[in-house]
Parts: structure tokens; C-alpha cells; sequence
């Protein structure tokens, strides 16, 4: 056992040594000159791998478009030029297909095990202390969780060290896509992501000089890396481990499981709570449909809304980027009241474009991948077999979602409103539009980013393009639910369109769920 002992260690030192070597390597090349010849080598290259894998690539643009797209593309390129610089031309090529979850990250900086924890040491980011939202094509501060309380939410941030602000925003809208012709999606991804693209361009920063506007004041505001947190800990504290400590752990940690306890952002994943003293209406709000036990928590819950007889139900799917197929299929079972199915076929471009291309291998710790070559027998011919081709001459994927299912037995029977937004994308949309098509629910808010006739996800792996190395992201599934809607390339479009303003988050008002309570009120 010793031995076996040292052999692991031995096996994780050398795994981290090769790392470091690796990222050493890696960084070395960033701002390396690529040739024209090459870089028309990747143009032809994510192209044909596109063709191969991406089952609805002409479903938004015509082949022949799409064609001249990528022959225009090679022909712009007539000289030498970095990674980055190829990745601001052939994102807003893909960006035309019209598919959210194909996303492109350029050839970037990457950090050491040791340069992560010495960044963390010295406490948070610059943007990460600061929450964003794009208002009326504005950016403003939302949430302040900086030192500088000075920074008030409803300020406008128009630069960043001197960078003018909308001008990079324009920059970074064509870097992003979204499903079909909808534009809410990238509107509110642009709003609270745009950050990432800045650290794109300009590697991720210690500290940054925002220049904010309020009331015709324009100030620079200097943020550098740091601890904001307001709880200290006494180092010389020690928590006492009685039989008390230990059970509050272990319901912490359950908690935490059962609600999806997201570490970076601090916040629950799901989370139930009762407006009304007499139960009669409950708020589900879900940000994401991944992390922690849903089947529980759904079970749980709907259980308690049943034994208290809650008559309303809030689902809250805004900013919720979607997930797990499995788990908002689960979450439909109690919604349901009749017999229903819930996905249509799921087309993927052949027999064998999931066996080829889902990299399922690819980004697993070395210690897991045994594991999975164990089961690789297993998983392979699966895949295989339940690939089939259908008279129409397309390749589709057989799933339990397209099987007809009876509502769960403690289903909720009541009146049902869901919050949406431009945030409200992937599993988040395929939800909604089943509950819109069935007539289930009332819908309040913006158009979701996802479209109401499905997308293409499930299987995501990513393709890196050998001579500038970016990476490109391609979904190999098409996930489509069982209703459709004849509005071409849009998402779910609510029943009652309400679009918060800067004023509402200047007074923290929550002008959907308030209009949702104050219908409620009049209807009952």
C-alpha cells in the first residue's frame, strides 16, 4: 500500500510538472504570426468539421450564403496575422449561422496552478466586484459589491482605462451568436458578460480605471484585485466538532447538494419560497438547470405544494442558461396535467457523428479516464444502435422524451406564470415552449434567447483549429420540443411584455414578479 501509495503521488507530480510545461509552451505562441496560407487552412478546416457534425448548420442561412461567407472569408486574408486577430474576422462569419451554443474563444493566456491561487490570494477581480446590465443600449451598474460604495447602482460605466465603451460593445456583439434572428439573447448576454470579451482582448486584469457617468458627473474610478467580502475570519478560531457542529455540516452539505450550490457565484441553483401567509402562492426560481439533485428537490417541493394547497406558481426562468435536458424533463412531469410527450426527434448528422465527435475522453482528469475506458464498451454500441435512420433520409438519435408519459402523481394542477428574458435560453426555452404550446402557463417578461422550436446542444465538444488554435464549440444534437410555433427564427414570446429600466433597479423593484402579484390579486 505504501508503494502503490508513492506511485500515485509520484503520477500526480508528474501530471502537474507537464501542466506547467504545457502552459509555459502554450503562452509562448500567443502573438506568434500565423501565415495566410495556414489560416485559410483553418477556414477550410472548422467548415468541414461544421458539415460533419452540426446537424441543422443551414437551418437559419442558405448553403449557398454560407458558402460565398467562408470563400469571402479566405479571400480577406492576404497577409500574416495573430490568433487573435483571425479570431475577430471568423467569429462574425459563424456568428451568421445563427446558433447560441456555437461559441468561439480565441487563443488566449493561460494560467498555472500557482498563478490562479496567488491571483486568488489577492482577492477578487476588478469586474467581478461590479454587476453589469445593458439598458436601452446602455451599460450600468446593477450591483456593487466593491469597497467603493461610492459606485451607485444606476451609474453608467462608458469607459473602460480609457477605452471607449460603446465602441467595444459593438466590437463584441459580432463575436456572439444567438438562435435564429433573435436578439434579446445577445442583449443580455452582452450586458453581463461583456467583461469576458475585454479579458480576451486584453488578458484578465488586477486592476482597471472604469470612467462612469451619473446625473452628467463623469468620474474614474480605479478598482484593483481584492478581498470585499464584509465577514473576516479569525484565523485563531477553530470549529469546535461536537455532535451539534457535525449535524449542521452535514445539513449544510445536503442543502447544498439537493438546491445545487453554485461556488463562484454564491447563490442557489433552485430555490422554493411562499409569498402569501396562507401558502396560496409559491415563487420556483431556477437559474440553471444543472448542479445538485433536482429529483429531490422537485420531489420536495411540488409534495409541499401539495400538502399546503398552493393555488399560483412563479417559476422563474430568468438569466437561466439552461442544462440538463434530463432534469427539465422531470420538472415538466409535475406541470403537466394530461398525458404528454415531451421532445420531438433529436437529428444529429449520421450513424456515427456522436461516436466520432463527442471527445469523450477529451478535458477528464487523468484519473477518471480509466474509469471511462471501462464503460466505453457500453457507452459506444449504445450510441450507435439508437441512431437510426428515418424516411426522411435524416439521421435521429431515439430518446425516452419522445415516448408518451402520464403527469407525475403529486403534478401541480394550479395556475402557473413564468418569468422570462433574454437570458432564458437552451433547456430554459425547450421548458418554456412546451408549456406554451400546451396553453399551460401565462408568461411575463421579454422573448426568451432561446427559440421556441429547439436548438442544437446535448453533445458540445470542442474543435481546436490547428493553426491558430482557437477553439470553437459544436453541438452535435438537435433538441427540439414537441411544440412548434410557425414564427420563424424567434423565441417564446410572452403573454405580457414587461422590460425592467433603470429606474426599477435604481428603487430594487421587480416589475415582472410585481405585475404577476398584482394580477393575481385582481383575479383572485
Amino acid at each position: 500500500m505504501k508503494n502503490y501509495n508513492i506511485y500515485i503521488i509520484t503520477l500526480f507530480y508528474i501530471y502537474i510538472m507537464s501542466s506547467c510545461a504545457t502552459i509555459t509552451e502554450h503562452n509562448a505562441h500567443i502573438d506568434d504570426l500565423i501565415s495566410a496560407n495556414n489560416l485559410k487552412i483553418d477556414v477550410d478546416y472548422v467548415y468541414n468539421r461544421l458539415q460533419k457534425m452540426h446537424p441543422k448548420l443551414y437551418w437559419y442561412i442558405a448553403k449557398e450564403t454560407l458558402d460565398h461567407k467562408f470563400d469571402s472569408l479566405k479571400k480577406t486574408i492576404d497577409k500574416p496575422m495573430k490568433s487573435f486577430d483571425f479570431y475577430q474576422k471568423i467569429a462574425p462569419v459563424l456568428k451568421t449561422i445563427g446558433q447560441g451554443h456555437l461559441t468561439v474563444v480565441p487563443y488566449s493566456k493561460k494560467y498555472s496552478p500557482d498563478d490562479i491561487k496567488k491571483r486568488t490570494k489577492k482577492g477578487i477581480a476588478p469586474f467581478s466586484q461590479l454587476e453589469f446590465e445593458l439598458i436601452d443600449n446602455k451599460i450600468y451598474v446593477v450591483k456593487n459589491k466593491s469597497l467603493n460604495k461610492k459606485i451607485k447602482v444606476g451609474t453608467e460605466l462608458i469607459g473602460i482605462n480609457d477605452k471607449i465603451l460603446s465602441e467595444l460593445l459593438i466590437k463584441y456583439s459580432t463575436f456572439m451568436a444567438s438562435d435564429g434572428l433573435n436578439t434579446t439573447f445577445i442583449n443580455r448576454r452582452l450586458g453581463r458578460n461583456f467583461s469576458t470579451f475585454y479579458n480576451y482582448q486584453f488578458g484578465i486584469p488586477d486592476s482597471l480605471t472604469f470612467n462612469f457617468k451619473n446625473n452628467d458627473t463623469i468620474t474614474n474610478v480605479f478598482l484593483k484585485r481584492g478581498i470585499v467580502d464584509s465577514i473576516k475570519v479569525n484565523k485563531n478560531n477553530k470549529i469546535i466538532k461536537t455532535t451539534v457542529a457535525r449535524t449542521i455540516i452535514k445539513a449544510t452539505k445536503k442543502r447544498n447538494d439537493i438546491f445545487g450550490f453554485n461556488k463562484d457565484r454564491k447563490v442557489y441553483n433552485r430555490n422554493l419560497h411562499f409569498l402569501e401567509k396562507d401558502s396560496a402562492v409559491a415563487v420556483m426560481k431556477i437559474n440553471g438547470f444543472q448542479l445538485g439533485d433536482y429529483q429531490t428537490f422537485y420531489a420536495d417541493s411540488f409534495k409541499r405544494i401539495k400538502e399546503l394547497k398552493t393555488s399560483t406558481l412563479i417559476i422563474d426562468l430568468r438569466d437561466n442558461g439552461g442544462g440538463r435536458l434530463s432534469e427539465i424533463a422531470n420538472l415538466y412531469s409535475y406541470l403537466a396535467t394530461e398525458p404528454y410527450i415531451f421532445a420531438d426527434k433529436s437529428e444529429v448528422v449520421s450513424k456515427t457523428s456522436l461516436l466520432m465527435n463527442m471527445n469523450y475522453f477529451k478535458d477528464k482528469p487523468f484519473y477518471i479516464k480509466p474509469l471511462l475506458m471501462l464503460a466505453a464498451p457500453l457507452i459506444y454500441p449504445l450510441y450507435y444502435f439508437k441512431t437510426h435512420k428515418s424516411k426522411d433520409e435524416k439521421y435521429y438519435l431515439s430518446t425516452t422524451y419522445e415516448k408518451l408519459k402520464n403527469p407525475h402523481k403529486n403534478n401541480f394542477k394550479g395556475k402557473i406564470y413564468v418569468l422570462i428574458n433574454g437570458g432564458s435560453f437552451s433547456a430554459s426555452s425547450l421548458l418554456s415552449s412546451n408549456l406554451k404550446g400546451s396553453k399551460r402557463a401565462y408568461f411575463v417578461g421579454e422573448e426568451t434567447g432561446g427559440g421556441y422550436n429547439g436548438t442544437v446542444a446535448g453533445q458540445m465538444p470542442v474543435v481546436t483549429l490547428p493553426q491558430s488554435k482557437i477553439n470553437i464549440r459544436i453541438g452535435l444534437i438537435g433538441c427540439m420540443p414537441y411544440y412548434k410555433t410557425a414564427v420563424f427564427g424567434h423565441g417564446i414570446y410572452p403573454d405580457k411584455e414587461i422590460v425592467a429600466t433603470i429606474e426599477d433597479r435604481i428603487a430594487g423593484q421587480d416589475p415582472e414578479l410585481n405585475w404577476v402579484l398584482d394580477n393575481y390579486k385582481k383575479v383572485n
